[in-house]
């Protein structure tokens, strides 16, 4: 009997050993509506797996234009987003789409061209009148033409020039900004596009050279905003609001201002958030 025992206790013991552990729950998923500056320069790469790493989260990650991620927080479809068009992003907030926005980097707007510059832009600090300039001259100009943080700037522009941009020297390209930069390259075009996406191409040999910067109205800031959750019960809301504390963080912050140096000699994009500011 004892030895029957020993024997079912022994079976039992082999069963339990065996059988498959019990399920674990799936990491959450946390989505990110950005502009395509963020991707293409390589920042979300840099970033993002820290974020991942610490809260056992996925970023999933939508790369559009400014007007397109603030469409998708607006209709309930994404937990949070990185855009950069201020006046958009208040409009946003303004309407109740938003529960929370945060300052969290800037860089700037740079206009770049063939070296041989056939409008003659070079030497000009006033964004305006080099875009007047080009349209004189009828020289090619690629437009991303997508509702993006970069077309809305350039929209200013032409608003500022007094122009309406119009005409076969004017193509509209619908794209995002490493689209562009390739197409201007091929094209021997001119074109509006943020520094850090730039800086990033010349490691691909872009020939465009930038022919023109320091214009205050270039200034490019970028702003992260937690959508509301009553627009979708699938939206996570707390984790949301964890990583817009962790994006304007010191540590972060801190790569942020490292993010390039080691490439181009100078951070692609600096902290801004209010927490850096007020260190």
């Amino acid at each position: 009997m004892r030895k029957q025992l020993l024997i079912s206790i022994f079976l039992l013991l082999l069963v339990a050993c065996q059988a498959p552990p019990p399920p674990q729950a799936a990491a959450p998923h946390l989505l990110l509506a950005t502009t395509t500056s963020t991707q293409d320069s390589g920042l979300l790469d840099f970033l993002l797996p820290g974020f991942e790493k610490e809260y056992s989260v996925f970023v999933d990650v939508v790369a559009v234009g400014t007007g397109q991620a603030l469409k998708l927080g607006e209709d309930g479809n994404a937990d949070l987003l990185l855009v950069h068009a201020r006046a958009k992003e208040d409009a946003f907030m303004a309407a109740g789409h938003g529960v929370r926005r945060e300052d969290v980097m800037y860089n700037d707007f740079v206009i770049v061209g063939p070296g041989a510059d056939p409008a003659g832009i070079g030497g000009s600090q006033d964004a305006a009148a080099i875009f007047n300039r080009i349209a004189q001259r009828g020289a090619a100009f690629i437009s991303r033409g997508d509702d993006s943080g970069t077309h809305a700037k350039e929209k200013q522009i032409w608003a500022a020039a007094g122009i309406e941009p119009a005409g076969g020297w004017y193509i509209s390209a619908g794209q995002g900004m490493g689209a562009v930069l390739t197409m201007a390259d091929e094209e021997g075009a001119y074109t509006l596009s943020d520094r850090a996406t730039y800086l990033a191409r010349t490691l691909e040999g872009t020939e465009l050279v930038i022919l023109a910067e320091g214009d205050p109205i270039l200034f490019n800031p970028y702003g992260v905003i937690g959508v509301d959750p009553a627009k979708n019960d699938k939206i996570n809301g707390e984790l949301a609001d964890q990583f817009i504390e962790w994006l304007i963080s010191l540590p972060v912050q801190e790569r942020i201002a490292s993010f390039g140096v080691d490439s181009f000699g100078q951070s692609l994009f600096v902290p801004d958030s209010q927490p850096w500011r007020e260190r």
